[in-house]
């Protein structure tokens, strides 16, 4: 497994933090991750990766932000 790309999208406008988000996972492969840094949880991003053949792990962050693991799902 590659070190993950990291999608840092706190405190930016909305669709930038999406925008962002479904760029970085579009060149994922088999063994890669995206993690998405942001301040608040993202729902509708949920929806759209589980409709495109993504998974996803939310983490809550010490300063209260979200990490969030995205693969291809197996």
């Amino acid at each position: 497994m590659s070190e993950p790309r990291i999608v840092d999208a706190r405190w930016r406008p909305p669709p930038e933090p999406m925008e962002m988000t479904l760029e970085a996972v579009d060149t994922l492969g088999p063994d890669d991750e995206v993690v998405l840094l942001i301040h608040r949880e993202p729902f509708p991003l949920y929806e759209i990766l589980g409709r495109n053949g993504y998974a996803h792990r939310a983490e809550t962050q010490p300063d209260g932000s979200f990490a969030i693991h995205i693969t291809l799902a197996r």
